[in-house]
Parts: C-alpha cells; sequence; structure tokens
C-alpha cells in the first residue's frame, strides 16, 4: 500500500500534469480545430439549456472552491477562521453547487441517452468523460457525508497540505493521505485521472475561458420554412 500511495499521490500528479499541460499545447499547435465542445444544439435542444448551464455553474464554482481551499496555507486563514468552520463551510457551498453540477451533468446524460440523433453524433470519448465526471461528482458528494463523522477540519489540512506540496514541488505529499478515508484517496486519483485524459477530450474547450459561456447570446435555430420577419422600409 505504501508504495501505491507513493504512486499515487506524489509521482501520479506530477505525470497527469504533464500530460494536461504538454498535451494541451500539442494539440493546439496541431489540431486547433478541434478546440471546441462541438455543439449538438442542432440535433436537439431539448434539455440543452438548462443542463448545461447548471452544469457549467456548478463545475466553475467547484473548481474555484477546491483551487482557493486547497492552497490556501493554513497560516493564512486562522487568524480569521478556525479549520473545522472552514470544513464546515466547504461542505456546504461544494454541497450546494455539487448537487447543482450534478443536476446538469445527469440531464445532459440522459440527453444523449434518450435523443437518437445526439447519441449517434457521441463519440466514446465523449461517454468516457461523461461517466468519469459523474463518478467524480458522486464521490466529491459521498465525501461530504464522511466529512460529516469528523467536523474538527483536520482532514482538510491534510488534504491542504497534500495540494500545497504538489504544486511546490515537494516529496511528502503521499504522506498527508496515506491514512485518510478512500473517498478521498478516490477522489484525488479520478481528479488526476481527468487531467491526465484532459488534451484528448471536449474538455479542452475550458482553456477558452468557459465564464464567456454563461453570458454568450444563445444560437437563434430555426425550423425548416419558418417564415422570417422584414422590418419595412
Amino acid at each position: 500500500m505504501h508504495y501505491l500511495d507513493q504512486f499515487f499521490f506524489q509521482l501520479y500528479p506530477y505525470i497527469a500534469l504533464a500530460v494536461f499541460l504538454i498535451g494541451s499545447w500539442v494539440r493546439f499547435d496541431r489540431d486547433a480545430y478541434t478546440w471546441r465542445t462541438g455543439s449538438s444544439q442542432l440535433l436537439s435542444d431539448r434539455w440543452l439549456f438548462w443542463g448545461s448551464n447548471l452544469f457549467h455553474i456548478g463545475v466553475i464554482a467547484i473548481l474555484l472552491g477546491h483551487f482557493v481551499g486547497l492552497l490556501t496555507p493554513e497560516w493564512a486563514y486562522k487568524p480569521f477562521i478556525s479549520s473545522g468552520t472552514k470544513q464546515l463551510l466547504a461542505m456546504a457551498v461544494g454541497g450546494f453547487f455539487g448537487a447543482l453540477c450534478l443536476v446538469g451533468l445527469s440531464m445532459l446524460i440522459i440527453r444523449r441517452l434518450t435523443q437518437p440523433r445526439v447519441r449517434v453524433n457521441t463519440a466514446g470519448r465523449d461517454w468516457l468523460v461523461l461517466w468519469l465526471l459523474l463518478a467524480q461528482l458522486l464521490l466529491g458528494l459521498f465525501s461530504i457525508v464522511v466529512s460529516a463523522d469528523h467536523l474538527d477540519g483536520a482532514v482538510m489540512v491534510q488534504l491542504g497540505h497534500w495540494a500545497q506540496h504538489i504544486v511546490t514541488f515537494r516529496w511528502g505529499a503521499a504522506d498527508f493521505v496515506a491514512d485518510v478515508h478512500w473517498v478521498y484517496k478516490a477522489h484525488i486519483a479520478l481528479g488526476m485521472t481527468l487531467f491526465l485524459i484532459f488534451p484528448f477530450t471536449r474538455l479542452v474547450h475550458i482553456w477558452s475561458v468557459p465564464l464567456g459561456y454563461l453570458r454568450r447570446p444563445w444560437q437563434v435555430v430555426r425550423r425548416r420554412g419558418a417564415t422570417l420577419r422584414y422590418a419595412g422600409k
């Protein structure tokens, strides 16, 4: 188990992040035309608006929460908030946006399963991403339930130390998560796997600043034979 911990929580993050960065750059340089989500609105717009927006709002908030929560050193927030209170805040905010994201993702998956035209045009790697995201969301929500058994914030501090050791290229990161509940380990390993496959999927559109997706004008799709109105002079 010690060797598995060292691999998955000390070495694997660097492998995944290296593939994430180098792979994204190579794909943009060699195949920039695929640098998009591949909208399926023209095939069917059922549930797309609500599913996409709920998913994107949820996932953006979750990513920002993980970034701030894990990478903020303990000394920086201790004068203002205790570790236990920080954990309760993370559980509440993460639970809300996680549920929001789960509803949106479920709608998108059901849409692809039930709409024949959309299903036929869904590639295998698209299904892989959808199911991995679903698994990651469920693990994250389950970790909130597990966290309710220890509200002192100690485990959250350990996870923060792990993340901070990784981003600062320090050895010993795996030691901080060696004895945590399996759900945290699975959540971390699957998260790194999503980074690993990122350059080979439609997830690359995240580099195009997905916040713009929430405020872009919605595409107007007219039915065949629809009457066009022109303003008279």
